[in-house]
This record gives C-alpha cells, sequence and structure tokens, in this order.
C-alpha cells in the first residue's frame, strides 16, 4: 500500500512541475494563465492597413479643442486617468477544450498525457477528455456611443462567448463585428440601454519620440490598470508580428492581459492599440498605431472581413551594394526582383529591376512603406506609380487588383552536383529540366549554385547552395559557360536570383586574390 501511495505521489509532483514549468516558459500561449496574451514577438514565427470602402468613420474624431484633462507640468496623470477609464473596458472570453483532466480540474500537459492520461492512470477517475471551458482576458475601448469596441484579433478569434465589463461594474455580453488576424485588430460590439462615452481618436502620424502616453487596460485580470511612460520609437518594423509591421514603441508598462487596450496622448486622444510585448524586458511594448485602424475599421464594420489591394510584383530593399550595382542615386523605394505575369504590373508594363520610387503621390523611401500603402488602395483604383529605370524615372497608371490572403510560398530543396568554376567564391552548375522541376522553377533558364566557400564574397552576400541565378549585371545566363563569360572579367556583379518562389537581386564583389 505504502509503494502505491508513494508513486500516485511521485506522479502528481511530477504532474505539479510541468505544469508550472510549461506555464512558466510559453508566453506566446494566448490561453495561458486565464490571459489574453500580448503576443510574444521574440519567441516564434509567423498585410498594413487595408483597403477599405468609402465609408463615413463611426467612431469619434478628436475635433483638436480642449484637452480632456490638463496636466500642468505632467506632474500627475491622475485627471486624464479619471477621464478615459469609463472609455476603457475588460473583456472576459472563454472557448471550450477537449484533454487530459487532473485533480480539481488540473490539466495534464500534452507532453505527459501518455505517462498520465491513459487507462489505470492515478488521474483516471478525475475527468480525462472531458470539454471544459478555458477562460480568458483581455481589454479594449469604446469608440462609439452605440457600442463599437476595438480590441485586439486575438483578443476574441476562436472563442464561444465575449462579455464586456465596464468602470462601474456593469457587464454586457457582446457580438463580434469583424476580424483582421493581419493587423490584429478587431471590432465588437454591445447593446446597451444607454449611450456609451467614446474615446477620440488622435493622429498618430504627429507622434515623436518622447511625447508622454499612458496605457490603461486588464493585466492579469487587474482592471483599469494605469501605466505612464513615453513614446520610445516609431516603425518598428521586422521584429515578427507580420508583413505590415509599423509598431509604436512604447516603454508604459503592457502585460498579459493588456492586450486591445489604448495607449492614449496627453490629450485623451488613442494614438494606438496595446498588442505586443517583449517577454524578455519590462519596458519594451509595441501598439498598433490608430491611423493603421483607421483605415480598416470601416471595412470590418460594413463586411466583418479587410479587403486588400494587390499590384503583383516581388521587391526587396536597397542595399548600397545594390545601389552602386543599379547605378542608383540613392538606396531609397523599392527594388522590383519578380513581376507577377498576371498581375495588374505587368498589365501596365513595370519591369524586373524597376525601382519604385512614389505610389499614388506618395514618395515611397523605404521599401516596407510599399506594401501597406498598396494594401490600403481599394481594388480597382487606377493609381500613378513612378519607378526609375536605368537612371530615368517613368510613370505608369496601374489598376491595383485584389489581393489573395490564401497565397502560399513553397521552398526548393537543394540540389546539384559540384561542377563549374568557383567565381566569387562560388560553383555552379547547368541547370537541366530534370534539376529545374525538383526546384521548383520549371521553365527557367539558368545556372544552379552547388557550393558556396566559407568567409567568401558569395557567403557574405547571402548567397546558397540551390540558388538559380537567372541573370548577371541584368543579362541572361541560360548555362555555366554564359555565366563564367559574364563573371570573369568584372570586379562587381548584379546577380538575379530565383529561391523557390522568391526572385531577388543579389549584389557581389569579385574575391580577392591570395
Amino acid at each position: 500500500m505504502n509503494r502505491r501511495l508513494l508513486v500516485t505521489l511521485l506522479g502528481a509532483s511530477c504532474l505539479a512541475a510541468a505544469v508550472f514549468f510549461s506555464r512558466g516558459l510559453d508566453v506566446q500561449l494566448r490561453w495561458h494563465a486565464n490571459d489574453a496574451q500580448a503576443i510574444d514577438l521574440f519567441g516564434s514565427k509567423e498585410e498594413a492597413p487595408a483597403a477599405t470602402p468609402d465609408a463615413k468613420p463611426f467612431w469619434t474624431e478628436s475635433t483638436g479643442g480642449a484637452a480632456l484633462a490638463d496636466i500642468p507640468n505632467h506632474s500627475s496623470f491622475a485627471d486624464l486617468a479619471e477621464k478615459v477609464s469609463p472609455s476603457v473596458v475588460s473583456i472576459r472570453t472563454s472557448k471550450t477544450v477537449t484533454g487530459g483532466g487532473g485533480p480539481n480540474g488540473m490539466r495534464i500537459p500534452p507532453q505527459l498525457e501518455p505517462f498520465f492520461g491513459g487507462p489505470g492512470s492515478p488521474f483516471e477517475d478525475f475527468g480525462g477528455g472531458q470539454e471544459y471551458q478555458v477562460p480568458s482576458l483581455g481589454s479594449g475601448f469604446v469608440v462609439s456611443t452605440d457600442g463599437y469596441i476595438v480590441t485586439n484579433n486575438h483578443v476574441v478569434e476562436d472563442v464561444d462567448k465575449i462579455e464586456v465589463a465596464f468602470k462601474d461594474g456593469s457587464t454586457l455580453p457582446a457580438e463580434i463585428i469583424g476580424r483582421d488576424p493581419a493587423t490584429d485588430i478587431g471590432l465588437i460590439k454591445v447593446k446597451g440601454e444607454k449611450p456609451l462615452t467614446a474615446l477620440p481618436f488622435g493622429d498618430s502620424k504627429k507622434l515623436r519620440p518622447g511625447d508622454w502616453v499612458i496605457a490603461i487596460g486588464n493585466p492579469f485580470g487587474l482592471e483599469h490598470t494605469v501605466t505612464a511612460g513615453i513614446v520610445s520609437a516609431l516603425h518598428r518594423r521586422n521584429i515578427g508580428a507580420g508583413r505590415y509591421e509599423d509598431f509604436i514603441q512604447t516603454d508604459a508598462a503592457i502585460n498579459p492581459g493588456n492586450s486591445g487596450g489604448p495607449l492614449v496622448n496627453l490629450a485623451g486622444e488613442v494614438v494606438g492599440i496595446n498588442t505586443a510585448i517583449n517577454p524578455r524586458a519590462n519596458t519594451i511594448g509595441f501598439a498598433v498605431p490608430i491611423e493603421m485602424a483607421k483605415d480598416i475599421l470601416p471595412s470590418l464594420k460594413t463586411s466583418g472581413v479587410v479587403t486588400r489591394g494587390w499590384l503583383g510584383v516581388v521587391i526587396q530593399q536597397i542595399t548600397p551594394d545594390l545601389k552602386d550595382a543599379l547605378k542608383l542615386e540613392n538606396t531609397q523605394g523599392a527594388l522590383i526582383s519578380r513581376v507577377d505575369p498576371k498581375g495588374p504590373a505587368q498589365k501596365a508594363g513595370i519591369q524586373r529591376g524597376d525601382v519604385i520610387v512614389r505610389f499614388a503621390g506618395q514618395t515611397i523611401n523605404e521599401m516596407e512603406e510599399l506594401p501597406r500603402r498598396v494594401a490600403a488602395t481599394t481594388p480597382g483604383t487606377k493609381t500613378d506609380v513612378t519607378v526609375v529605370r536605368a537612371g530615368k524615372e517613368k510613370s505608369f497608371q496601374i489598376e491595383v487588383g485584389k489581393l489573395d490572403e490564401g497565397q502560399q510560398v513553397a521552398r526548393a530543396e537543394e540540389q546539384g552536383e559540384e561542377e563549374g568554376p568557383m567565381v566569387f567564391g562560388l560553383r555552379v552548375q547547368d541547370l537541366g529540366p530534370e534539376l529545374a522541376e525538383q526546384l521548383g522553377v520549371a521553365g527557367e533558364e539558368g545556372v544552379v549554385i552547388t557550393e558556396v566557400e566559407n568567409g567568401s564574397p558569395a557567403a557574405e552576400a547571402g548567397l546558397r547552395r540551390g540558388d538559380v541565378i537567372l541573370e548577371v549585371n541584368q543579362t541572361a545566363v541560360a548555362n555555366v559557360a554564359e555565366f563564367r563569360n559574364a563573371m570573369h572579367t568584372q570586379e562587381k556583379a548584379l546577380l538575379l536570383v530565383r529561391r523557390g518562389e522568391a526572385t531577388l537581386f543579389v549584389a557581389v564583389k569579385k574575391k580577392a586574390e591570395k
């Protein structure tokens, strides 16, 4: 009997330890610790604002008049928080899940279910495999007097029930009006007996690093928590949260449960939607700019989804080496590395190697700006696009298409035997029909990289074994002989490379003689 008791106690101890560590480490789960988590941008990997119909804003826009509260010398945020808090809500959700059960409703971690979840388990009599409700918490804010509330998509995604709690203690059921996973924005609605107090939208374009902001939300279930800080940086991108990143970075404390709450300036205007955190720091949080929300909320309200514009090009950033190889004046704009043969850009006359410098009259300073601006354009709109081609500007009118959100990207396997010259630190071979089929580039002509020397110019430029070189200095190469002839007299070379379904330009410098 003592032995059986010892085994049972040992199993329970292992389960408790596993639950503790799994909850302590898994910061990405949005159903962890009963809170709607802010996304962990730095622990795992996965368009800008979207096209919207011509609709009148249904939210309250700031008039630029008197501030909600006067804060002399920024000595206290109490008056501001008091004015804003009635419009900030706690969002309580629940979803039905099925899984193994443990004592007192404790769920057995998946990695331990083979040991503790089957027949003969010490926890067999505690309801394993049953359905149960998992609660979660998030935040949001009222944007119209008739009950529309903005939050994060991940707060209300795949839930069965939504309840909204207000500052005065009242609660109302809510329904999902629309969701946009690409920007992590969600729109829900409640039906009350009296008009609600809405927060006015500010202008996030006017923010500057160093501006004061406050965040109000529901971290860890602590309702209407107020934290203050500054705008640490703007236009934070390439942090793993999707292709339309343009975050406001703030050091105002944002924690699990703050997701969907407002980031507010000193005038009481919403300038951002608190969305993400860096879990390794307590002073690095990210908010979606309210200008991005303004672009997509009308579409969420009218249709529940977002329709985005599509240009039909693959673009890349212009590095200093590419600037020199293409003889450009600067690194501004978006370099086109591939044109979809069925896309709007192809029909308008846009070519591979063109650099888009203006779209719809707006200058493209950085590559990341173009996808957001195209996506925000209503499909069917005729738009002027200016490119630089061979050192001269050319203008085109393009009818923007509709983006297919279901497109998938394939990856090619690395193939090829080692033969051909070692040039610029790489070796190539001819691309035959069979190899082209294996690499997913059937119909293309070029040479395949079979070896990249460590520390060589090719390695430093990012070339890989399995890449297919289509052009050298914007001239097609069909075989090893043409590649050798095109490269042997060059100190620098601009290569057009096919990698799976991606096509990109790569600038390399000739390997120095030893």
